[in-house]
């Protein structure tokens, strides 16, 4: 029978994809069709609300933006705050 922790190991490596939702709208159709080149479409946070981590549809932590600076190159990045208790439901 295989070693449970050489499982757990390789389990450790998969790769998963986050998904970072930092809000919702709610446009009419005619709205959204009327959306052109620059136009802003309006979220329901602001910047400095806190957002959320998802893999899959499951919640699993809570963040907040941030902006990180790589090689030169600033990028977007999240600082968890908050894991999400998986055994919450």
């Amino acid at each position: 029978m295989p070693d449970g922790s050489t499982n757990s190991g390789r389990l450790r490596s998969v790769p998963v994809e986050i998904k970072v939702s930092v809000g919702h709208a709610r446009p009419t159709i005619s709205a959204l069709l009327d959306l052109t080149k620059d136009d802003v479409l309006p979220l329901d946070r602001r910047i400095e609300d806190p957002v959320e981590l998802y893999i899959g549809e499951r919640l699993v932590a809570i963040g907040e933006l941030v902006q990180t600076e790589d090689a030169g190159t600033s990028q977007l990045g999240v600082r968890v705050l908050e894991m999400v208790d998986s055994s919450d439901g």
